[in-house]
């Protein structure tokens, strides 16, 4: 029996060729750099092993933090300074490395949990006390007007069901403040510039701002403001940094 003459190849155009070389070598790279990616992961996870020396020092640093606590609020407490203004703004300029579990405890109650998030608070005794206790990680001043309204119309979101929600329609604010009659943005402008009486529940609505990091603006140093650092009482100078930081 004769045997069958085999198929012509079909005719493959350079161009699919090509493509099939490129492909071929687009997923060589992307294996080489999934494998780079996971070894790289990898060395960072050994990294992340902590020598007990490494123990000993965040410790002693911690431990350093609650004593500095203790001598700067025993040193001022029974003077506090009040700033002329009801209002501050407070900025946390600090991570959380080297910060005491109680100094951690403080910056949550003021709802400052992450760095360069930004809140309003009304000056009291209480305020005050509490500055003076996280005063090394956090930043604060007497905003002005334009620095109120810049802050909530650019960067104001709500706390609507525990979700963060941005501030883009006036009927989100009137579900939420309308029966004390703040019924749109420019009403939560006024309760928060002029501390008015339905400051603590604007506030309480408000999620704390998220604010960007202002490169070259902050020193990295927890020595007070007026001592060349970052923290502490900025007065009238907050607006700049909130107009860096906006």
């Amino acid at each position: 029996m004769a045997s069958e003459d085999p198929q012509p190849l079909s005719y493959i155009p350079e161009t699919v060729l090509k493509k099939r070389r490129s492909n071929e070598g687009l997923a060589l790279r992307r294996k080489g750099y999934a494998e780079a990616k996971k070894r790289s992961a990898k060395e960072r996870s050994n990294n992340l092993i902590k020598k007990p020396e490494d123990f000993v020092k965040e410790f002693r640093s911690k431990e350093l933090d609650l004593v500095q606590m203790k001598h700067r609020t025993k040193a001022h407490r029974s003077s506090l300074n009040y700033p002329e203004s009801n209002l501050l703004f407070v900025i946390r300029t600090h991570g959380a490395k080297d910060m005491h579990p109680r100094t951690k405890k403080v910056l949550h109650l003021l709802r400052l949990r992450h760095i360069y998030d930004g809140v309003f608070l009304k000056v009291s005794e209480g305020t005050m006390n509490m500055l003076l206790t996280v005063e090394p990680f956090v930043t604060y001043g007497s905003p002005n007007l334009k620095s109120v309204r810049e802050l909530i119309f650019k960067k104001g979101s709500g706390r609507i069901n525990k979700q963060r929600v941005p501030l883009t329609d006036n009927n989100i604010i009137e579900q939420a403040l309308g029966n004390l009659g703040v019924i749109c943005i420019e009403d939560i402008v006024h309760q928060i510039a002029t501390v008015g009486p339905h400051f603590k529940e604007v506030t309480s609505f408000l999620a704390p701002f998220k604010l960007k990091r202002p490169d070259g603006f902050l020193q990295k140093k927890k020595k007070p403001f007026k001592d060349g650092g970052d923290s502490g009482d900025r007065k009238g100078q907050i607006n700049d940094l909130i107009a860096q930081m906006n």
